[in-house]
């Protein structure tokens, strides 16, 4: 990521429209998490959407829709509008709601909510670092981006492989790697906005950064769960 040279602006100015911005970003991404729990609780709560959708191949569909989702957003939100960003992104969610339905099958209501406040709070305090820090994170972005690839690959063979050991390999090395994306993402939207702030590429950028923020809190709830989640009887 290149430096940003920020704009002669005065600091109050500055320091205003910096919080709106990330307040829109924090703002939009719980919006779309909200909507993911509702539609998982929606789905996970119906038998007969449950019978439908994981007793069927149509488990791979939701399965694979959220990745298919994330690579076509990437493609295309230089062509999109800003509403159609973000309607974009809350239909993601809603995917993703349906798709991680399946959790509620297998670990208890406790652990899951236990799990999502430990994700939640480490979520918090590395995006807040992240943040303030004045260190340059874009200097991870190599190994972030090559763990990312890899924390991606091995999950998608270790689903026909089945392995318990490396199930747990993957979410140990998956909640750093996603840990240290979500001090990266931070940085970069708060670069991003004196850059582009102002213009329509700003507000775009605002939701491919809720985008990210929101998938790093997910895939560390979802390892954490992995790792330490109380599984039904």
């Amino acid at each position: 990521m290149e430096r940003v040279q920020l704009r002669p602006l005065a600091g109050g100015d500055v320091d205003q429209g910096l919080r709106a911005h990330m307040i829109g970003i924090y703002r939009t991404m719980a919006l779309g998490l909200l909507l993911t729990a509702g539609v998982s609780l929606a789905v996970a709560s119906t038998p007969a959407l449950v019978a439908a959708i994981f007793g069927t191949p149509l488990k791979w569909v939701a399965m694979f829709a959220p990745l298919a989702f994330v690579f076509f957003f990437t493609f295309r939100i230089d062509r999109m509008t800003t509403a159609s960003a973000r309607l974009a992104f809350f239909a993601f969610a809603a995917v993703m709601g349906v798709s991680m339905a399946s959790i509620f099958l297998v670990f208890t209501g406790a652990s899951i909510a236990q799990m999502f406040l430990v994700a939640a709070t480490m979520f918090a305090g590395v995006s807040l670092w992240g943040y303030t820090t004045h260190r340059d994170l874009s200097r991870w972005s190599t190994f972030l981006m090559m763990g990312l690839i890899g924390v991606v690959a091995t999950s998608l063979i270790n689903l026909f492989v089945g392995s318990s050991a490396i199930q747990t390999i993957l979410s140990l090395v998956g909640v750093v790697v996603f840990t240290g994306l979500t001090a990266w993402d931070t940085q970069r939207a708060k670069s991003e906005y004196f850059a582009y702030a102002g213009t329509q590429q700003a507000e775009k950028l605002a939701v491919m950064s809720a985008l990210g923020l929101y998938l790093n809190l997910v895939n560390i709830f979802q390892l954490l769960l992995n790792l330490g989640g109380e599984r039904e009887a």
